[in-house]
């Protein structure tokens, strides 16, 4: 069938609608149409080349949801009509990671950036003019249609509103386990999120859900600072050395028990500075991107050593998206989760680029292409 897209064609580049070819649904796979995807940096980070991906062109997209068109053959437990929050990080629920509960670490994931089926890195869904499509974490969610393994599909309640939901894909699941699962923020305590994008805004609700009393919102945009006292953020500051400072002195001088780092395009000085700021013994959870070559990150080993900080990488808020995501549907449906306060602009499919070109300019939280627009 044919399906419009917005596809990449090269990097650096930008995005570009296209017409493309797309494969029905085999064994273990399910076509949707959907309803919304979001415009996550990581999509940006692979028009800049700062990610490389494995398939030029690419159909971006890797935060989205949708209504199932067809399931393949011999694919239980789908049934067109089903409704469908994709999971940019595939779940196998076989192998050791995700029998250890950690699905977000599932061994389908080495091949997600080349753009083919999982399990054939030979066989692509999406063509154009006869030549292999990939497809963005093997979901495309900036397409009409796209068809999918069912490992990367989450179904959620159809008395759900669809729109909102796609953001639960990548930025609130990431940003929210960010804060709760992989900072393990607890009651009463201080913590800084640098850079409030989609996820930094997401990580803010998740350490004011978890009970910290004092959470700081960094980012040097002030439309983001005010944005984030609306989700739970108790100060704001413009520099981590002004975090620093609020930190400390809610701490008694021992700095903040927690510092998330979701910026955009995360360097390594982000990651130098937010060690620099954390208390002893304190966690410091790298969420955000930056260019893949990057490796030396300006850290004081002794200081590491002696104040025994931890630094600690996140994916998908080291969640299992099989659990989160309907958990924190449940938390939407019940008013303790804001998603549809987090969209500042509704985007065409057609309006992608202008869409990243918003979020370089600081003047939006999360933009959304919605597809009935």
């Amino acid at each position: 069938m044919k399906t419009h897209a917005s596809i990449l064609r090269s990097a650096p580049g930008k995005f570009e609608s296209a017409d493309l070819e797309l494969e029905g649904p085999r064994s273990g796979e399910i076509t949707v149409k959907l309803a919304a995807s979001g415009l996550c940096h990581s999509d940006d980070h692979m028009a800049t080349g700062d990610i490389p991906a494995g398939t030029y062109p690419l159909c971006g997209g890797h935060e989205g949801s949708g209504v199932v068109t067809e399931v393949g053959p011999e694919t239980p437990g789908f049934e067109v009509g089903d409704h469908v929050v994709f999971t940019f990080v595939p779940s196998c629920g076989r192998c050791r990671w995700c029998a250890a509960g950690m699905q977000n670490l599932c061994d389908l994931g080495a091949n997600m950036m080349v753009g083919s089926r999982f399990e054939d890195t030979s066989s692509f869904r999406m063509t154009l003019d006869g030549q292999p499509v990939g497809q963005m974490c093997g979901i495309s969610t900036f397409s009409e249609f796209t068809t999918v393994s069912v490992n990367s599909a989450v179904k959620v309640p159809k008395e759900v509103p669809l729109v909102p939901l796609c953001l639960l894909g990548c930025g609130v699941g990431t940003g929210w386990g960010s804060a709760v699962n992989a900072a393990q923020v607890q009651a009463g305590q201080t913590v800084v999120v640098m850079g409030i994008g989609g996820i930094g805004t997401s990580a803010v609700q998740g350490a004011a859900h978890a009970g910290a009393t004092n959470v700081i919102a960094v980012d040097p945009v002030a439309f983001k600072r005010e944005s984030a006292m609306e989700f739970g953020a108790t100060h704001t500051a413009s520099t981590m050395e002004e975090a620093s400072e609020l930190a400390s002195h809610f701490t008694n001088g021992q700095g903040p028990d927690s510092v998330i780092v979701t910026v955009g395009v995360t360097t390594a000085d982000h990651v130098g500075q937010a060690v620099a700021a954390v208390r002893k013994a304190g966690t410091v959870v790298v969420t955000g991107a930056g260019k893949a070559e990057l490796s030396q990150v300006p850290i004081n080993l002794l200081e590491l050593t002696m104040a025994q900080k931890k630094i600690v990488g996140a994916l998908f808020g080291a969640a299992s998206p099989f659990t989160s995501i309907p958990w924190l549907t449940q938390m939407y449906t019940n008013g303790r989760l804001k998603l549809d306060e987090m969209i500042t602009k509704r985007y065409s499919l057609d309006e992608v680029a202008q869409g990243y070109e918003d979020m370089h300019a600081g003047t939006i939280i999360r933009g959304i292409v919605e597809f009935d627009r």
